[in-house]
């Protein structure tokens, strides 16, 4: 008996700190959830939080790239000079990728609607996303990149994709439509005298 009690005092105490911890983000398990539903417009909510999301990525993604910058610096990846020299040129298209993402980001939160921001950053969410993943199959960079590649193609096509850059463009495009012309009907003819 006494043992049943604790545990209900036990479940209680659990039960009432999880219902008073703060709020988590929500998941990339979610926006996936809502693409496979019939997907409806985001919220205001929801779109800060996916471009929250987007740019806590691209921060992931940068120190994953200082990381594998600084192995190849100090010699802790071990390739050969031409194959290093190849490397260090993808490494520097991505730092320029992450940090044209980072500026979309910005342009984004400032002006939600912004389809050529949105574009952007989709681009270079799909291109940071083909580059880690080939650095995944690299084994001299697999343990800096670890789940972050198809993470970053996860975000990128279908909630980002789907979620945000279509839906804007659809409303965008509904906006461009000219308004339907209204055919006029004759004027009915008068009788000839």
């Amino acid at each position: 008996m006494e043992y049943r009690r604790i545990m209900a005092v036990g479940f209680l105490i659990i039960f009432g700190l999880v219902s008073f911890a703060p709020a988590e983000d929500i998941s990339l398990h979610s926006f996936l959830t809502r693409v496979a539903s019939t997907p409806e417009p985001l919220s205001k909510k929801e779109e800060s939080e996916l471009l929250d999301r987007m740019e806590r990525l691209l921060e992931q993604a940068r120190e994953a790239h200082r990381r594998m910058t600084r192995g190849l610096q100090t010699g802790e990846i071990d390739i050969r000079y031409q194959e290093g020299e190849f490397w260090r040129s993808k490494l520097k298209e991505d730092e320029t990728s992450i940090d044209a993402g980072m500026g979309q980001i910005k342009l984004l939160k400032e002006k939600r609607g912004n389809l050529a921001a949105s574009i952007g950053l989709y681009k270079t969410l799909k291109d940071l996303s083909v580059n880690f993943n080939t650095y995944n199959n690299m084994a001299s960079f697999c343990a800096f990149v670890g789940d972050l590649a198809p993470e970053l193609g996860l975000w990128a096509d279908p909630v980002f994709y789907h979620l945000y850059l279509l839906p804007l463009a659809r409303l965008k495009d509904i906006e461009k439509a000219p308004p339907p012309k209204k055919e006029k009907k004759p004027a009915p003819k008068g009788k000839k005298h």
